[in-house]
């Protein structure tokens, strides 16, 4: 929604009582939370980008997005043809601890589907082959974003909007006013957009992703609806008002809707929002008819991803309204409408969109993952030079409650194109870093192929955009390697990096393990020069043993296999392994035993050249 952030952060984020509000630095360059310069048009909407595209089996070629195409490039043989009719099957919630969310753009994906395929096709006739190639690789949870009914008033704002007009042109060469369908986050109605396939569709749809073991997450927005939303006629009480006078003297702000004027929705750093109209956060009757609404999509999904959920806390919305919205309620918002939707809904997931160092103060308000953006943003400062690998170390050094309890992404809707944003090395090194956290951890559609377009979420379809291979055989290993139980229902603990005296290129290493149903140790060199150090995994029990280290993130021809490995003593494991890493480079290591050697052998390396390296 657009809003400056806190300055950088030096150490971790430690999950302590939050300040009634954080402290801004304001004025600067006007660039906004995701990243963005320019002007306060409508960037706030949700100038997005999302795609997973596929091309033809060659890998060639502008991108059609269809997922029978993605399921060849990514998963072998396509299963069989496409099937006619939706399985039907228990629904379930969101069960791994830390699940692997999938987000989709609903409305362009399904277009690139029709066009693959030759044929409409809407959420309840998605082909069987394309679920497949999403379960494939292993994702818990799909987020199909954007689906709730898109407001034409928001449209016919969207189409008169100067700023707005010249991102959709630059974004598709062939742009026409018909490919501007509405912002996912002015919703006219939560109800399922007819053009989507409507509510049975969405049931179909929640049907096939249920039984292939996936769950399901969909938008709320509690912070304002579109104009010409019905209770902007019926409810006036739920709303934020204005008068005739505010009005006239800021119509930037205010709206007229019917013989009532509404305030329009906004966050406290940034001009008005002219799409939206804000919904009041102190009103009982708002609380009780966000309670009603999540309520009803719970029977539709097994969970939400609750935009821009810090807007709604107490002490943020009296900054941003002051005296016009009165003094704040005892309770807070979420903690009175989370445990009220649970009572219906006991498994239902909360997901919140989190930022400005909020995100303890929303676990505790029973959200059970926010966004990292501290991380996004230490592993974009550490490729650009502006920040360093010790930041991301200090980052991931805080309480580990409050860490389970976030969200790790690289891209999302929100935030500009990985394959734009980090150089192609940097970015496989921060992929790793950030989809190997505890927490949920989330892939944005397009962002395994190398999709670079930022795609204004109002636009219908996406650009011909060329696929990388060798970026979208990197996911396809990482996936296939995180796919183990471990990294859904293990334990993450964090490891000691260190050096030796003149030479201080250690501190590029960052490294982390888990254990559960197999051990894995994962360690990143996020700088630019060659890292040399020792790292120290956090189990007692690997002394006195040899232990083999087999990474299938990184290929080795020569191996039968196809993975890289190496074998080193359990004692240098949790002593301090040596490890010198290149430039952006890992290892991604499951860690298993070997058989005791006879009496009368040694313990051999991979390496007996150079026994220390891998």
């Amino acid at each position: 929604m657009g809003g400056h952030e806190p300055g950088p952060v030096v150490g971790p984020v430690q999950p302590t009582e939050p300040p009634a509000f954080p402290v801004v630095e304001q004025g600067g360059s006007g660039r906004c939370r995701r990243g963005r310069t320019g002007p306060p048009h409508l960037d706030h909407r949700r100038t997005g980008h999302p795609a997973i595209l596929a091309a033809g089996p060659t890998g060639t070629g502008p991108a059609t997005d269809g997922f029978a195409a993605f399921w060849a490039e990514w998963a072998g043989p396509m299963p069989g043809d496409d099937q006619e009719g939706v399985p039907v099957a228990p629904i379930h919630p969101m069960r791994a601890a830390h699940p692997l969310i999938f987000e989709i753009n609903t409305w362009p994906w399904l277009a690139a589907l029709s066009a693959h395929h030759g044929r409409p096709v809407g959420l309840g006739d998605v082909p069987a082959a394309d679920w497949d190639a999403i379960a494939a690789l292993g994702f818990d949870t799909v987020w199909l974003m954007g689906v709730w009914e898109r407001s034409p008033a928001g449209v016919a704002i969207a189409l008169a909007n100067d700023g707005l007009m010249e991102d959709f042109r630059a974004t598709l060469a062939d742009f026409t006013p018909d490919d501007v369908v509405g912002s996912p986050y002015c919703v006219r109605r939560y109800v399922v957009d007819e053009h989507l396939g409507g509510p049975e569709g969405l049931a179909a749809a929640r049907a096939a992703l249920a039984e292939r073991g996936v769950s399901l997450v969909l938008d709320f927005v509690p912070n304002h609806v579109a104009p010409d939303h019905p209770w902007t006629r019926t409810h006036p009480e739920y709303f934020v008002a204005g008068t005739a006078d505010d009005l006239e003297r800021d119509p930037a702000a205010f709206v007229a809707v019917g013989d009532r004027v509404l305030a329009n929705g906004k966050d406290p750093y940034f001009a008005a929002w002219p799409d939206v109209v804000q919904l009041d956060a102190f009103s009982p009757a708002l609380r009780a008819a966000a309670i009603d609404t999540l309520v009803e999509i719970g029977a539709q999904c097994d969970g939400v991803r609750c935009d821009m959920a810090m807007l709604m806390m107490n002490a943020t919305f009296a900054r941003t309204w002051g005296d016009r919205v009165g003094p704040a309620p005892t309770d807070d918002f979420w903690p009175t409408v989370i445990p009220a939707v649970r009572r219906t809904h006991p498994a239902f997931t909360f997901i919140a969109e989190a930022y400005w160092d909020l995100e303890w103060g929303l676990q505790r308000q029973h959200f059970d993952y926010c966004y990292d953006k501290r991380l996004y943003d230490r592993l974009v400062a550490a490729v650009d030079g502006t920040g360093d690998a010790e930041a991301v170390r200090g980052h991931l050094h805080a309480d580990l409650d409050y860490q389970r309890g976030l969200l790790r992404f690289v891209e999302n809707h929100d935030e500009p194109r990985a394959a734009a944003t980090f150089p192609p090395e940097a970015e496989r090194a921060a992929v790793v870093a950030a989809l190997s956290q505890t927490g949920a951890r989330l892939v944005h559609q397009g962002q395994a192929t190398g999709r670079r377009a930022h795609l204004p979420v109002f636009l219908g379809r996406f650009p011909d955009e060329p696929l990388d291979a060798d970026l979208q055989a990197f996911h396809t290993r990482l996936l296939a390697a995180l796919s183990d139980d471990t990294f859904r229902e293990g334990n993450w603990q964090l490891c000691d990096v260190g050096g030796w005296p003149g030479d201080d290129s250690w501190a590029g290493l960052v490294s982390w393990c888990w254990s559960g149903d197999a051990r894995w140790l994962v360690v990143v060199n996020l700088s630019a020069v060659t890292a040399t150090g020792h790292v120290a995994v956090p189990w007692a029990d690997v002394h006195g043993r040899e232990w083999r280290l087999t990474d299938p993130t990184h290929p080795d021809p020569n191996d039968a296999a196809g993975t890289t490995s190496f074998d080193r003593d359990g004692d240098d494991l949790a002593d301090g392994m040596f490890v010198s890493l290149p430039p952006w480079q890992w290892h991604f290591c499951r860690v298993d035993p070997l058989p005791d050697p006879p009496a009368d052998q040694s313990p051999t390396h991979a390496n007996p050249a150079d026994p220390e390296t891998p």
